[in-house]
């Protein structure tokens, strides 16, 4: 019988294709969201064949922006956020203003309003969350410094485009050169409002949401079941997004964000960071196939030149703008070329705020194309400027300004090696590895921790451990372990991939170095074999083994034959 299922064709065509162009564009070594925009493009409504629900592919790609803030928010505090306000506050409006006052420009060339101009100045100067976050990422540098200077600057330009969309009506016909249609006093009601609810809502998270949200998650871990653990934190992310938006006229992002940072507190946000990921993942996927949806191929030929000029305002107007601004505030040259990357494209707030502008008469619809190519050509040249960044980085780390980040206070640029020897190393400091840890700390035996995670560093080095802040696959974090004088390494982290990795180098470094991983299958212990590990222990057996020990233990000695036992039939 016939269905109509919008809502499955959508995510099904949606998904199928950005995995055949995500893996096409991975054997031709360009980023996997290459070959997502793609699909997104040819499932949209300019192109011939299957069109998706665009409005439904929208709502789904917020999902993914929701969990997305809420990850990165399980990796923050308030003390990180705060630590960056001196730069980020000012350098987001500075660089807001600046890309604004450019898009005005190109405004006045292109014969359109002032008003006009502004909004389409400020649909340029926002970054899309999703790419920024996604590169940081993937680069492994979303806790250092510059990473929390990167996501404070987003959050104030989130706040920012909060508030823009929030007074675009009011002063629509101000824009429009509409005389005597703007009451002062109603704009100022406006304004003082939407603080007021801003304001609302954080005292909320911190005062309640800082009590119930962590309650709720300690009291669904302790019914033993993963299934209610998993749905209570899609529920809590969710939950409090769309409460957020709703109650308070907070975007999804900046709700979910402050939901994962209240949860950072908690012991329980390595855990909820695990059952997050996959759904993260694929509905992340769905925002690139989104925006792929919104580009009608033939604007890049019909307005060539000022799709090129509107793209370079973005990548290098604007880039250079944060460049400036970070330097100007004394920060590192790497430090500088990571934010001027990061905000190199613009995104999900651009396109809202794109759509508001021609909806209420303020821009041409022209407008909202050359923002649509914009954001298309600027994300897929983001990764060819991080992977420029990377060479980049790669030079300097070996040079003098190396050194100079080091003294600036950029802890990811140079690390001091560790003074140990003997000792013990034991990468990743969750479940599997603080166990380890107090059995170390029992023994006596010197050891240190590689960690990612801020609020776990600090919390190892109030009690007198050594701990290394970054990532274990990293060779500097690697080599500054002490690795070759080590004695034994344990690998606790549960990514086979990425531990594989770590046990490479280890063994590079030390021959004679006892090695012990964690693995949950057996194509990963192969794997981990393979690259050199010594023991790795697999979950799933040693408990078996556990059981199977205990039961012997207390099972009754078995009779031999011929002690009084009836013979068999």
């Amino acid at each position: 019988m016939p269905h109509h299922t919008p809502l499955i064709a959508t995510i099904v065509v949606g998904l199928g294709l950005a995995f055949v162009l995500g893996v096409l564009a991975h054997r031709l070594r360009i980023p996997p969201l290459v070959g997502y925009l793609l699909a997104g493009i040819l499932v949209g409504p300019f192109t011939p064949g299957f069109v998706a629900d665009q409005g439904l592919a929208v709502e789904l790609a917020e999902i993914g922006v929701i969990l997305l803030m809420f990850g990165v928010g399980l990796h923050f505090s308030l003390a990180d956020l705060l630590s960056v306000k001196a730069i980020a506050i000012p350098g987001a409006v500075v660089q807001i203003a600046v890309a604004t006052a450019f898009g005005v420009g190109l405004a006045w060339l292109m014969g359109w309003s002032a008003g006009a101009g502004i909004v389409f100045g400020l649909a340029l100067s926002v970054a899309s969350t999703v790419v920024l976050l996604r590169a940081l990422q993937e680069r492994r540098i979303l806790e250092t410094r510059r990473g929390r200077i990167a996501v404070g600057w987003l959050i104030v330009e989130d706040l920012a485009m909060v508030l823009t969309l929030v007074l675009l009506p009011a002063l629509a016909g101000l824009l429009k050169g509409e005389a005597g249609v703007l009451a002062w006093d109603d704009l100022a009601r406006t304004v003082g409002l939407t603080l007021l609810k801003v304001a609302a809502f954080v005292a909320l998270m911190l005062v309640v949401g800082r009590r119930v949200i962590p309650w709720v998650l300690h009291y669904v871990a302790h019914s033993g079941s993963r299934e209610l653990f998993r749905l209570a934190v899609l529920a809590v992310a969710l939950g409090v997004a769309f409460g957020a938006a709703m109650l308070f006229d907070v975007s999804f992002a900046l709700g979910a964000f402050f939901a994962g940072m209240i949860l950072s507190e908690s012991p329980l946000s390595q855990r909820a960071a695990e059952e997050s990921l996959p759904l993260r993942d694929a509905f992340a996927v769905l925002f690139f196939v989104s925006v792929g949806m919104l580009l009608d191929p033939a604007v890049l030929l019909r307005q060539a030149l000022p799709v090129l000029a509107t793209f370079l305002i973005i990548v290098l107007a604007k880039s250079a703008a944060a460049y400036l601004i970070v330097r100007a505030f004394g920060h590192p040259r790497i430090t500088a070329l990571t934010i001027s990357a990061s905000l190199a494209q613009i995104g999900e707030f651009s396109f809202i705020l794109a759509g508001l502008g021609v909806g209420l008469g303020i821009m041409p619809a022209e407008a909202r194309d050359l923002v649509l190519a914009g954001a298309i050509l600027s994300i897929l040249a983001n990764p060819l400027f991080f992977a420029l960044l990377d060479r980049i980085k790669a030079r300097m780390d070996r040079g003098a300004e190396a050194a100079l980040a080091a003294t600036a206070g950029e802890e990811d640029a140079v690390l001091k090696p560790t003074s140990l020897s003997g000792h013990d190393v034991v990468v990743g400091y969750g479940r599997v590895g603080s166990a380890i840890g107090e059995g170390l700390l029992r023994t006596g035996r010197p050891f240190l921790v590689i960690e990612e995670r801020r609020a776990a560093i600090d919390a190892l080095r109030a009690q007198g451990i050594e701990a290394i802040a970054g990532n274990g696959a990293d060779p500097r974090i690697v080599r500054a372990a002490g690795l070759p004088v080590a004695r034994t390494l344990y690998v606790a982290i549960p990514e086979a991939f990425e531990a594989g990795q770590i046990v490479a180098q280890a063994r590079a470094l030390g021959p004679e170095l006892e090695i012990i991983a964690r693995a949950h299958f057996d194509a990963e212990v192969e794997h981990l074999e393979r690259v050199g590990a010594d023991i790795i222990v697999m979950g799933e057996r040693e408990i078996a083994r556990a059981m199977l020990e205990h039961a012997a233990a207390k099972a009754p000695p078995s009779r031999p034959e011929g002690d009084g036992a009836p013979a068999a039939a």
